[in-house]
């Protein structure tokens, strides 16, 4: 896999994560010298290449003057994010978020809030890419990442470890007058489709943030923003 761009760079740098090597840009300045400097000091080994080379090997052509290597992103388990969450834990489901930039802005969203984890389905939904690593700014490689076969199911083993899993949808109770204290999941659903009818009635309860203006709705992660630095405030 290959994670490009000079924040997502230093940021896989930062988690420790194994890389394979990096390719840089020759006559490196900048931020692209802090890489480097980060680099020998973890002993990954480092390339320097022309930009067409970097060209060559970019997905987007955004790699800003740097891409690294690594092995595929290494998933973690349902089970690793429950275990994780302390009394105040906050977990975020994705139901059908299929673009690579609305769930990169979801997970980045979910790690700045301090979230245990994002659990997504292994059917009909974006996969951690390296698209999604980038758009992300990194936070891919800081907050745990799970598939679920079924999440409904997924709902109910989150309900049974104590925590409260609400849908974030047009139709329910104020997000600011709810109670929001404990182990909360948010269930954010996809912009065509929403939340699911299936996984909306396992939920525990239905959450809304208010909209005033005369589009009805909000970007996924935007609404996740909001609704996620709600929770924050409250604790």
């Amino acid at each position: 896999m290959k994670t490009e761009g000079r924040n997502a760079v230093l940021e896989l740098l930062a988690a420790d994560k194994p890389i394979e090597k990096i390719l840089l840009e020759k006559g490196a300045e900048g931020s692209l010298k802090r890489i480097f400097a980060e680099a020998r000091k973890k002993n990954v080994r480092v390339q320097f290449v022309d930009r067409r080379a970097l060209d060559k090997e970019s997905v987007e052509k955004r790699h800003q003057g740097v891409i690294a290597f690594t092995s595929d992103y290494a998933y973690s388990t349902v089970e690793e994010i429950i275990g994780s969450s302390g009394e105040d834990g906050l977990v975020v489901l994705c139901d059908g978020i299929e673009d690579v930039h609305n769930l990169g802005s979801i997970i980045r969203v979910a790690e700045c809030a301090g979230a245990s984890g994002v659990i997504i389905p292994t059917v009909n939904s974006a996969s951690v890419t390296e698209a999604v690593i980038r758009i992300s700014a990194g936070a891919a490689n800081h907050v745990k990442t799970a598939k679920t076969v079924n999440l409904a199911r997924t709902v109910e083993e989150l309900q049974k470890a104590g925590f409260w899993v609400y849908a974030l949808e047009a139709d329910g109770q104020d997000i600011y007058s709810a109670r929001l204290s404990g182990k909360l999941a948010l269930v954010i659903g996809g912009e065509n489709s929403g939340v699911r009818r299936l996984v909306r009635e396992k939920c525990d309860g239905v959450l809304s943030l208010p909209l005033k203006g005369k589009v009805n709705s909000l970007n996924a992660s935007v609404a996740l923003g909001i609704a996620a630095y709600e929770v924050l405030r409250r604790r």
